[in-house]
Protein backbone atom coordinates (compact mmCIF):
# COMPACT_ATOMS: atom_id res chain seq x y z
CA UNK A 1 0.00 0.00 0.00
CA UNK A 2 1.26 3.44 -0.50
CA UNK A 3 -0.28 6.30 1.07
CA UNK A 4 0.71 10.38 1.21
CA UNK A 5 -0.19 12.66 3.91
CA UNK A 6 -0.76 16.21 3.17
CA UNK A 7 -1.52 18.46 5.68
CA UNK A 8 -0.16 22.15 7.53
CA UNK A 9 2.39 22.08 10.01
CA UNK A 10 0.67 20.96 12.95
CA UNK A 11 -1.96 19.11 11.04
CA UNK A 12 -0.57 15.96 12.29
CA UNK A 13 1.03 14.54 9.29
CA UNK A 14 4.25 13.50 11.05
CA UNK A 15 2.60 11.26 13.66
CA UNK A 16 -0.27 9.86 11.31
CA UNK A 17 2.87 8.47 8.97
CA UNK A 18 4.62 7.15 11.81
CA UNK A 19 1.64 5.20 13.10
CA UNK A 20 0.37 4.12 9.79
CA UNK A 21 3.95 2.93 8.96
CA UNK A 22 4.04 1.06 12.14
CA UNK A 23 0.74 -0.68 11.65
CA UNK A 24 1.51 -1.59 8.25
CA UNK A 25 5.20 -2.28 8.80
CA UNK A 26 5.99 -0.26 5.31
CA UNK A 27 8.59 2.67 5.25
CA UNK A 28 7.89 6.17 6.21
CA UNK A 29 9.47 9.25 4.16
CA UNK A 30 9.24 12.71 4.96
CA UNK A 31 9.27 15.14 2.46
CA UNK A 32 11.16 17.52 4.28
CA UNK A 33 14.09 15.10 4.69
CA UNK A 34 14.16 14.92 0.43
CA UNK A 35 14.63 18.88 0.89
CA UNK A 36 17.25 19.43 3.60
CA UNK A 37 20.15 17.28 4.68
CA UNK A 38 19.97 17.48 8.17
CA UNK A 39 23.47 18.34 10.05
CA UNK A 40 23.57 19.01 13.82
CA UNK A 41 24.92 22.62 12.69
CA UNK A 42 22.07 23.26 11.01
CA UNK A 43 20.21 21.92 7.87
CA UNK A 44 21.50 21.91 4.36
CA UNK A 45 19.46 22.69 1.70
CA UNK A 46 19.90 19.48 -1.00
CA UNK A 47 20.10 20.56 -4.52
CA UNK A 48 16.89 20.20 -6.87
CA UNK A 49 18.17 17.00 -8.73
CA UNK A 50 19.36 15.37 -5.35
CA UNK A 51 15.70 16.22 -3.79
CA UNK A 52 14.12 15.06 -6.79
CA UNK A 53 15.86 11.45 -7.18
CA UNK A 54 15.42 11.00 -3.28
CA UNK A 55 11.78 10.88 -4.22
CA UNK A 56 12.16 8.67 -6.88
CA UNK A 57 14.29 6.54 -4.99
CA UNK A 58 10.88 6.30 -2.54
CA UNK A 59 8.15 5.90 -4.71
CA UNK A 60 10.15 3.10 -6.22
CA UNK A 61 9.24 1.25 -3.05
CA UNK A 62 6.61 -1.46 -3.11
CA UNK A 63 4.58 0.35 0.27
CA UNK A 64 5.64 3.11 1.90
CA UNK A 65 3.96 6.24 3.77
CA UNK A 66 4.83 9.61 2.72
CA UNK A 67 3.98 13.10 4.41
CA UNK A 68 4.62 16.09 3.18
CA UNK A 69 3.48 19.74 2.36
CA UNK A 70 5.26 20.23 -0.48
CA UNK A 71 3.64 21.02 -4.03
CA UNK A 72 4.15 20.86 -7.48
CA UNK A 73 7.39 18.68 -7.41
CA UNK A 74 6.16 15.90 -5.66
CA UNK A 75 3.23 14.91 -7.74
CA UNK A 76 4.90 12.00 -8.61
CA UNK A 77 4.09 10.69 -4.93
CA UNK A 78 0.56 11.55 -5.53
CA UNK A 79 0.40 9.78 -8.98
CA UNK A 80 1.26 6.83 -7.05
CA UNK A 81 -0.21 6.69 -4.31
CA UNK A 82 -2.82 4.56 -4.15
CA UNK A 83 -4.56 6.85 -1.24
CA UNK A 84 -4.26 10.38 -0.33
CA UNK A 85 -5.07 11.56 3.16
CA UNK A 86 -5.47 15.61 3.50
CA UNK A 87 -5.40 16.55 7.13
CA UNK A 88 -7.47 19.43 6.85
CA UNK A 89 -7.64 20.56 10.57
CA UNK A 90 -9.08 23.36 11.73
CA UNK A 91 -6.42 26.44 11.91
CA UNK A 92 -6.95 26.60 16.06
CA UNK A 93 -6.43 23.20 16.47
CA UNK A 94 -2.93 23.05 14.78
CA UNK A 95 -1.74 26.40 16.54
CA UNK A 96 -2.78 24.54 19.60
CA UNK A 97 -0.60 21.67 18.26
CA UNK A 98 2.21 23.89 17.63
CA UNK A 99 2.67 25.24 20.46
CA UNK A 100 2.31 21.64 22.62
CA UNK A 101 5.20 20.62 20.34
CA UNK A 102 7.06 23.45 20.92
CA UNK A 103 7.32 22.96 24.80
CA UNK A 104 7.28 19.34 24.38
CA UNK A 105 10.67 19.49 21.99
CA UNK A 106 12.46 22.26 24.84
CA UNK A 107 11.53 19.60 27.62
CA UNK A 108 13.46 16.66 25.58
CA UNK A 109 10.53 14.96 25.18
CA UNK A 110 9.65 14.96 21.66
CA UNK A 111 12.28 14.40 19.22
CA UNK A 112 12.74 17.23 15.93
CA UNK A 113 14.33 17.44 12.92
CA UNK A 114 15.13 20.78 13.60
CA UNK A 115 16.96 22.35 16.48
CA UNK A 116 13.83 23.88 18.24
CA UNK A 117 14.36 27.54 17.99
CA UNK A 118 11.81 30.33 19.37
CA UNK A 119 12.14 32.05 15.81
CA UNK A 120 11.11 28.32 14.06
CA UNK A 121 8.17 28.48 16.66
CA UNK A 122 7.00 31.95 15.45
CA UNK A 123 7.55 30.94 12.01
CA UNK A 124 5.54 28.12 12.33
CA UNK A 125 2.45 30.66 12.80
CA UNK A 126 3.38 32.30 9.89
CA UNK A 127 3.75 28.69 7.51
CA UNK A 128 0.16 27.65 8.99
CA UNK A 129 -1.34 30.95 7.87
CA UNK A 130 0.14 30.08 4.11
CA UNK A 131 -0.84 26.69 3.78
CA UNK A 132 -4.55 28.22 4.98
CA UNK A 133 -4.71 30.82 2.56
CA UNK A 134 -2.41 29.85 -0.36
CA UNK A 135 -1.49 26.21 0.11
CA UNK A 136 -4.54 25.03 0.66
CA UNK A 137 -6.55 26.04 -2.59
CA UNK A 138 -3.81 24.59 -4.33
CA UNK A 139 -3.65 21.33 -3.10
CA UNK A 140 -7.63 20.83 -3.51
CA UNK A 141 -7.27 22.31 -7.17
CA UNK A 142 -4.54 19.30 -7.63
CA UNK A 143 -6.60 16.87 -5.67
CA UNK A 144 -9.59 17.16 -8.01
CA UNK A 145 -7.31 14.94 -10.53
CA UNK A 146 -7.20 12.06 -7.86
CA UNK A 147 -10.84 12.76 -6.62
CA UNK A 148 -11.02 8.07 -6.22
CA UNK A 149 -8.24 8.45 -3.64
CA UNK A 150 -8.34 11.22 -1.63
CA UNK A 151 -9.49 11.65 2.03
CA UNK A 152 -10.45 14.93 3.55
CA UNK A 153 -10.85 14.53 7.42
CA UNK A 154 -11.48 17.76 9.11
CA UNK A 155 -11.94 15.66 12.69
CA UNK A 156 -8.95 13.64 14.60
CA UNK A 157 -12.86 11.46 15.10
CA UNK A 158 -12.08 10.32 11.07
CA UNK A 159 -8.41 10.51 11.14
CA UNK A 160 -8.83 8.02 13.81
CA UNK A 161 -11.90 5.99 11.85
CA UNK A 162 -9.79 5.79 8.58
CA UNK A 163 -6.66 4.32 10.98
CA UNK A 164 -9.03 1.70 12.79
CA UNK A 165 -10.34 0.81 9.30
CA UNK A 166 -6.92 0.57 7.95
CA UNK A 167 -5.89 -3.37 6.55
CA UNK A 168 -8.73 -4.74 8.87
Amino acid sequence: MKIYIVGSVGSGKTTLAREVAKKLQIPHFETDNFVWTRHPEGDIRNEIEVRDQLLQDAIKNENWVMEGVHIDWTDAGLQEADQIIFLDLAEAKRIQRITKRYIRQLLGIEKANYKPTFSIFCRMFQWNKYFEDQMKPRFLKKFSAYEQKVYRFQTDKEVEDWFHRLKS
